[in-house]
């Protein structure tokens, strides 16, 4: 088989490159292209949340790298300043109320970082591409470092990270046009206002930066370029939607309504016969997980104030479900209390709450029960919310010979592929 003799191979180069590079007193260094799409238009750029509420973090350039305070005259100092340091870690932090750099102080509530190409940076030791924006937030203690770049460059540090880069290239090419639509949805409904388009975490979509690039990914992102998927809007106007996503539906995707809140006919859920020749047997049919039963109330408590008027949580049962026939996905639950009061909550809420990882409370298709001091999930199975696509089910498609295309009609129903540009 010449799969475990070419990995003994290049493992065993490696080896040797490490060894050669130990004796010459360096170590080897991948080569970073050029970002592509600096010219775009400012349509086309995308704002990414890399640091959040911070009093200072470090940032290191293979370039030179231009300052530009918040100033009226951008000219003086200390509106603009050039730093010929490349390769040096430089600490941006927070003093007297404004932004240092390297321990220069810039006047006014931002800067603006420019690194000459290839644009390329380092923020806290993770690689990025595009330029810097670092804002002082209202209460002139913290900032946040937010990350301009073409979205096209952005995409391959996405789907890098979604899914993994030795997938078949259709379904790559899938996993692109969702992650462009859904980048573009939520900049569209929310970028207006705030100072940033989507975070970097699965909060939104997981953005890896350079470290999740590869020449497969940048196939796909080419090979797609500009295309996104569109269908009827409530008013009767055409546009983009929220092409949510999900690891493994577990046999049947979930309706947005159920979980987000949101409707559009292409995601009112579709069955799924593909994810289970593709996800782990622990993803698929995930193990029994317990949580105490008051870190459950207080965690309950802490994310939702209202909720202490229940006391504590002394029940949980099933107030909404999706039958699919032989398994269900659970939607809403009732939240009873010591105090006799109760509420309702959305059973995603519930899970995401309990388990803001998401790593052992997987998907809301599973059983709730209380035994002793604990509540117990069990029969779990998918991984997940659910909405839309299935990534491993468009895995397993793509392994059948579907197309792109093919795979996302499927998960996205009564939709269509558009190109933007």
């Amino acid at each position: 088989m010449a799969g475990p003799c070419f990995a003994k191979c290049w493992r065993s180069g490696a080896l040797l490159l490490l060894v050669v590079a130990a004796f010459w007193g360096c170590k080897p260094r991948r080569a970073t292209t050029p970002t592509p799409g600096m010219d775009a238009e400012p349509g086309h750029w995308v704002r990414v949340l890399l640091v959040d509420d911070v009093g200072s973090c470090t940032v290191k350039f293979s370039s030179s790298f231009e300052v530009i305070g918040e100033s009226s005259d951008l000219q003086s100092e200390p509106g603009r300043r050039l730093f010929e340091e490349p390769g040096a870690s430089t600490e941006i932090a927070l003093s007297g109320g404004k932004i240092t750099v390297a321990g220069r102080p810039f006047e006014g509530g931002h800067v603006s970082i420019r690194p000459e190409e290839p644009h390329v940076f380092k923020v806290n030791g993770s690689e990025y591409r595009g330029t810097l924006k670092v804002v002082i937030d209202s209460g002139a203690e913290s900032f946040d470092v937010i990350n301009y770049i073409p979205l096209e460059a952005y995409l391959a540090g996405v789907v890098g990270a979604e899914m993994p880069n030795y997938w078949e290239p259709e379904a790559l090419k899938a996993q692109t046009i969702a992650a462009r639509t859904y980048c573009l949805y939520i900049k569209k409904r929310f970028g207006g206002g705030r100072a940033w388009d989507l975070t970097r975490t699965q909060a939104h979509q997981v953005y890896g930066g350079v470290g999740a690039e590869s020449a497969q990914i940048w196939q796909a992102v080419n090979q797609t370029q500009g295309r996104v998927l569109v269908c009827k809007q409530p008013d009767g106007t055409e546009g983009i939607f929220p092409t949510y996503y999900s690891s493994t539906c577990g046999g049947h995707t979930e309706n947005s309504k159920n979980v987000f809140g949101d409707s559009f006919e292409p995601l009112a859920g579709v069955r799924c016969s593909y994810c289970k020749e593709v996800a782990k047997p622990r993803f698929y049919f995930w193990p029994l997980a317990q949580f105490e039963a008051a870190e459950v109330t207080e965690k309950l408590r802490q994310r939702y104030p209202n909720l202490k008027e229940l006391g504590q949580i002394t029940d949980i049962t099933v107030a909404e479900h999706s039958d699919y026939g032989g398994f269900r996905r659970l939607t809403k639950v009732k939240l009873s209390g010591s105090t006799g009061r109760s509420d309702f909550l959305r059973a995603e809420d519930l899970r995401l709450t309990v388990d803001p990882t998401g790593r052992r409370l997987r998907s809301t298709m599973c059983e709730i029960t209380k035994s002793g001091d604990k509540w117990l999930f069990s029969l779990g199975r998918g991984y997940g919310h659910g909405v839309g696509m299935c990534q491993c089910g468009a895995q397993a498609m793509a392994r059948e010979g579907k197309k792109a295309e093919e795979i996302l009609l499927h998960y996205y129903p009564n939709s269509r592929i558009s190109r933007v540009y």
